[in-house]
């Protein structure tokens, strides 16, 4: 028998999406790291701080030129200390999502102080924003059976998993679908001497062109993900402009926002809801 996974059901005249994602992480993972204390050096801080002063805007600014709306995962602590960060991205009519409130790390948290985070975060954002949010992505992309169960009770779609090349939906929750490889944090992450080298420029961003050409081929979804103090320089700002420039210009591809995204996905009655994994651990005894 020869089996092809199924076509998923773009809207009309439309083969395949994209999608451009910005994590504004700022200090959030610093201060979460240094909570017991911080430290007096300022290299890593400083590099952070880098986003907000100057990458954010040219990031924001090559997204408008070339017509693309952008999704912001951002931090409760970073729009309470840049309270004008939220209302300036809607403003521009970018999306605006959340993204923890300290960048707390699930193994680190409990589901108790995920829910008071997350309830924190969310309030955070309607009272500067004037509504509520509708999507959430998860600091280090992971993710708990809490976690959907409090998504799903706050109606929040995720982007944090990967499960598949489209939109899917996971214990009744909607996710818009991620990749490590697609992300700008594991090929240029430098923070102190001993991290591994940054890669070139040119070689990430054509592994990404590629990525975002078989996805068009095979009519999936090229989800990147960029954070503002990493690829705000302005050669890799260009980069980015040029590969999602061209992907504006294939008019069979849908460039577009996770929340657009989402709201596709629920639209489609027949998509199947993946139940969570029931997996029992392996008795060594037997094997």
């Amino acid at each position: 028998m020869i089996w092809s996974p199924p076509k998923y059901d773009w809207p009309e005249r439309i083969r395949a999406a994209a999608c451009f994602s910005v994590d504004v992480d700022a200090v959030a993972p610093y201060l979460w790291q240094h909570r017991t204390g911080l430290p007096d050096t300022l290299a890593a801080l400083e590099h952070r701080r880098y986003g907000l002063r100057r990458g954010l805007a040219r990031i924001v600014s090559m997204l408008d030129g070339i017509g693309v709306k952008g999704s912001f995962f951002v931090p409760g602590i970073v729009a309470e200390e840049n309270p004008d960060l939220l209302p300036g991205l809607c403003a521009r009519d970018h999306e605006v999502a959340l993204h923890g409130y300290f960048h707390e790390l699930v193994s680190e948290i409990s589901d108790q102080q995920f829910t008071e985070a997350l309830e924190a975060s969310i309030e955070l954002f309607r009272k500067q924003t004037g509504q509520k949010p509708s999507g959430f992505r998860s600091p280090a992309w992971e993710m708990t059976p809490h976690m959907l169960s409090e998504l799903s009770r706050h109606e929040l779609w995720d982007s944090s998993l990967m499960g598949d090349d489209v939109p899917y939906t996971i214990d009744g929750v909607t996710e818009i679908p991620v990749r490590w490889d697609n992300d700008d944090a594991i090929f240029f992450k430098f923070l102190q001497a001993g991290d591994k080298s940054p890669r070139p420029d040119a070689e990430v961003v054509g592994q990404w062109r590629d990525d975002a050409h078989a996805q068009i081929r095979d009519g999936g979804l090229f989800h990147l993900t960029i954070h503002d103090w990493i690829s705000g320089r302005p050669a890799r700002v260009q980069a980015l402009e040029h590969l999602f420039r061209s992907l504006v210009e294939e008019q069979s591809v849908w460039v577009t926002t996770c929340g657009e995204l989402a709201k596709h996905h629920q639209s489609q009655g027949n998509q199947p809801n993946y139940p969570l994994p029931v997996l029992s651990p392996i008795d060594k005894g037997n094997t």
